[in-house]
């Protein structure tokens, strides 16, 4: 029989708690709404960035090339630039 106390937890770190489960209560309500596809893209995503993600991502054979040409370049140390980034993204705000 475990007789050990949960940690204490302070006010904050309560509510805290409290909001992100509030929280991502609401992004499965919006979730739940989609497709089963895109339940899976977004399990899948939340999975990942849980670091609880065991299957391996599917790469589409028309990007082969091109993701293995960047795993090479970043086994090279061949990164952008941050001015590279940067134009990069300011191509988004258009």
């Amino acid at each position: 029989m475990n007789l050990a106390r949960p940690p204490f937890r302070s006010p904050i770190e309560r509510y805290i708690l409290y909001v992100m489960t509030k929280l991502l209560e609401k992004a499965l309500q919006a979730v739940r709404q989609l497709s089963p596809d895109s339940q899976d893209e977004i399990a899948h995503a939340m999975l990942n960035l849980a670091g609880n993600e065991d299957e391996l991502e599917e790469v589409d054979p028309v990007h082969l090339a091109d993701v293995l040409e960047s795993l090479a370049q970043a086994k090279r140390r061949e990164f952008a630039t941050d001015a590279e980034v940067e134009a990069a993204f300011r191509r988004f705000d258009r």
